[in-house]
């Protein structure tokens, strides 16, 4: 199955995504635009998924896993690994694998790491952004985006004093 992969993140100016284990910022329209850009699907018989890292899946708070109206597949090492109400895969193709006809986007929603291995590969369809026009403590960090991708900007807004762009990288001609 050929499924578009996109990575979707939010990150501060120094590509900071997060710090000891969440998100340094409250912002309630990227929330909404992350939540709406990953259920949304074309075709209303077909849902997306959701690929996360074990520690991205646990800091979720408890009644927002799994993620709902998505398929939630987490990537663990350890083999004993449980994830309830997700699918639990020990590599990135067998994560793919879990991508079925029933599976219409796959979006790679962090943490560092998994977006770091997905970055890299060939059949990346794109990146959604939301870029921070500020920098915060972060520990953690979205990786460098590959050249042959562009952005280009969706929506440009404020909230709490921050501004916020909505970026979505594509392959560029």
């Amino acid at each position: 199955m050929n499924h578009k992969i996109y990575l979707i993140a939010a990150a501060d100016q120094k590509n900071g995504i997060g710090f000891k284990g969440k998100i340094p910022w409250d912002l309630k329209g990227d929330m909404k635009f992350f939540k709406k850009k990953t259920i949304k699907t074309d075709n209303a018989n077909k849902l997306n998924m959701v690929v996360m890292g074990s520690t991205t899946w646990e800091s979720l708070p408890e009644e927002h896993r799994p993620l709902s109206g998505r398929k939630n597949v987490v990537l663990a090492f350890d083999k004993n690994y449980k994830a309830e109400g997700a699918t639990v895969a020990h590599s990135i193709e067998k994560a793919l694998e879990e991508a079925d006809e029933r599976v219409e986007t796959i979006f790679i929603v962090g943490g560092a790491k998994v977006y770091e291995q997905f970055a890299k590969r060939r059949d990346l369809t794109g990146i959604y952004l939301t870029r921070i026009q500020k920098e915060f403590k972060c520990d953690a960090f979205f990786p460098k985006i590959p050249p042959s991708f562009k952005p280009n900007l969706i929506k440009e807004t404020e909230e709490n004093g921050l501004r916020y762009q909505f970026l979505l990288y594509k392959k560029g001609k």
